[in-house]
């Protein structure tokens, strides 16, 4: 659609050009470069939705916490089952306290 609208632009640029009254050459110039602007605003705004991420591709905290431990429980060497997961703990506002190691 903004090809559209460049090549109404162009053909209006070409009236103005060749026009012999001032009044349709500034009208046609008005015109044209209103197109051509409108357009590169189309084309930067699909570039731009293009561009952005999805929402739904975002890990929610829970998710995120759970892939935490998941890490740290391979780095500590102790690997649980795949579907093994840590409950959620319930949101107290206060951040949870590791537990000191055992000698």
């Amino acid at each position: 659609m903004p090809w559209l609208f460049f090549a109404i632009a162009a053909a209006l640029l070409a009236v103005a050009l060749t026009s012999t009254s001032m009044v349709i050459m500034v009208v046609c110039m008005l015109v044209s470069l209103g197109l051509t602007v409108f357009s590169v605003m189309i084309l930067i705004a699909d570039r731009v939705g293009n561009a952005s991420r999805s929402e739904a591709m975002l890990i929610d905290p829970i998710e995120l916490r759970r892939m935490r431990e998941q890490a740290e429980a391979r780095r500590n060497g102790t690997t649980g089952a795949p579907g093994d997961a840590v409950a959620p703990q319930a949101s107290t506002g206060v951040p949870a306290q590791p537990e000191a190691p055992q000698a």
